[in-house]
């Protein structure tokens, strides 16, 4: 994960590119090209609070609920 975003980063460039597709004035090449950014920033985000959800149940002791 070292070239990847930080959580912050990825949560910031997924708000701009949300806001660039609420906008619209895109092709639609731009747009899915848009989509598909969006979706593997959200996948990051997600695996970043997934692992801090991990981090957090070992820390306390729980057994994350599946």
């Amino acid at each position: 994960m070292s070239d990847a975003p930080s959580y912050e980063e990825a949560r910031e460039e997924l708000i701009e590119v949300v806001r660039t597709l609420e906008a619209g004035g895109t092709t639609l090449e731009e747009s899915l090209a848009l989509w598909e950014r969006g979706e593997a920033l959200a996948t990051l985000c997600q695996e970043w609070l997934d692992g801090a959800r991990k981090r957090l149940d070992g820390a306390i002791g729980t057994e994350p609920d599946d």
